[in-house]
């Protein structure tokens, strides 16, 4: 297919990706721990009459789904627990307003129930999914289609790129534009854009000479670049993915087999490259896990979910720790999965600052159980003499036993040392 969108979206409990399916579209919706081959009669979402663009879970609950298809229509549906029995072809929304396909879809951040689309009749509607209704309607801005679509974190602008090579930032509820910037990239190819921290703006495009780009803009003073690098002369589209809690930002190409990173800081040259993660496979597409769900005892601080040709390859970014202690540095409060206000009264105006939560709760000690139970002991032991003087010579004997059979290790482990020295 065509079009430059993710192809895949994940969260904490599945993983859903678009398939190819004859007489429509249809996508996969998998429980995250059913690995394996997926037998072809595995039921999926099937209820749209032309081929899937963008698929997108809810951030707050994470059995909603969105897709928009080139049916023109756009429709949320409720996956049950455990995954798919039988296909799924009544959506419990459908969404109908646009005169063209609808590509991209993106859930608001911290208000409950708002969806935003666009669609290739160049307009961005704003629904209340709650009600079924189009709530904002922007027609007449973009001239030209729409490459991309995003909320800033707490919801209160959206960022668009379009084919007029114009970058824009616009106030969701009046539909009006607060900045914009034309010519971010000179080259005719499909132009990303994503609010990075402070409310600056990362756009990945291409040069003239079909090079591809990644630029950093502060929309305050749009006049030039912060910076503007030069990455290679690829032909495929470099999808963003930001992560404002480590302030790396993730470049995944569409064709490639690689996915680069940076930093954004506040020093020049503002985007510093980090790596690169490369491997044999191209990706035809990308899902980015959310950090509430990432296994923080492992270090991981980023979870891709790679579209290969016939298969959906799990990409692990860690940071190697020795210490089995909860990294805080890695884990600073991260959005929780709780929405700060309803569709409608956002709509009316009230803006909903992102509700945070810690992953300390949701990480599991990686020590073993063994030494939890000495400890406990210990502590017994400790409290009863310190209250009344109850007869624990059992517990006494146990400890000594535990206490000898550490020192007849410790012995065999200098005997064997000190044969090894002897040798050398």
């Amino acid at each position: 297919m065509t079009w430059d969108s993710n192809f895949c979206s994940v969260n904490p409990k599945f993983v859903a990706m678009i398939v190819d399916a004859s007489g429509g579209g249809a996508f996969l919706v998998l429980p995250l721990n059913k690995t394996g081959r997926i037998d072809m009669s595995q039921p999926t979402v099937c209820g749209h009459t032309g081929p899937v663009l963008d698929i997108e879970f809810c951030p707050h609950n994470d059995n909603i789904i969105a897709s928009g298809s080139e049916d023109c229509s756009v429709m949320i549906w409720e996956i049950p627990e455990g995954g798919l029995v039988t296909p799924l072809n009544d959506p419990v929304v459908k969404l109908e307003g646009h005169s063209k396909r609808v590509g991209i879809l993106s859930w608001h951040p911290t208000a409950h129930n708002v969806l935003m689309s666009a669609g290739c009749d160049n307009v961005v509607i704003l629904w209340n999914v709650a009600c079924g209704e189009a709530m904002v309607r922007i027609d007449s801005v973009h001239p030209d289609l729409i490459y991309s679509a995003c909320w800033n974190r707490d919801g209160s602008q959206i960022l668009t790129s379009c084919k007029d090579k114009t970058i824009r930032v616009l106030d969701p509820r009046k539909g009006t534009v607060i900045a914009e910037k034309e010519k971010t990239h000179e080259g005719s190819r499909p132009v990303k854009a994503v609010f990075v921290s402070e409310g600056k703006i990362l756009s990945t495009g291409f040069s003239r000479m079909s090079e591809r780009q990644v630029a950093l803009w502060d929309p305050k003073s749009f006049g030039e670049p912060l910076t503007l690098q030069e990455l290679d002369t690829s032909s495929g589209v470099l999808l963003p993915f930001f992560d404002p809690d480590t302030g790396i930002v993730y470049l995944c190409g569409k064709g490639d087999s690689s996915i680069r990173y940076f930093e954004v800081t506040d020093e020049a040259p503002y985007v510093h490259y980090l790596s690169m993660y490369s491997s044999k496979e191209s990706q035809k597409g990308m899902g980015y896990m959310p950090k509430r769900g990432l296994e923080v005892n492992k270090c991981e601080i980023a979870r891709f979910y790679k579209l290969h040709e016939r298969k959906c390859e799990p990409i692990v970014m860690t940071v190697p720790r020795k210490s089995d202690l909860f990294q805080e540095d890695l884990y600073p409060d991260t959005m929780g999965p709780e929405p700060s206000v309803e569709a409608n009264e956002w709509f009316e105006g009230k803006e909903g600052q992102p509700i945070l939560i810690s992953l300390k709760d949701g990480f599991a000690t990686t020590t073993k159980s063994k030494e939890f139970k000495v400890h406990k002991s210990l502590l017994k032991t400790t409290s009863t003499a310190m209250g009344h003087q109850h007869d624990n010579t059992g517990e006494v004997h146990a400890l000594q036993k535990e206490v000898k059979a550490l020192k007849e290790t410790v012995e065999e482990l200098t005997k064997r040392v000190s044969k090894l020295e002897s040798k050398n």
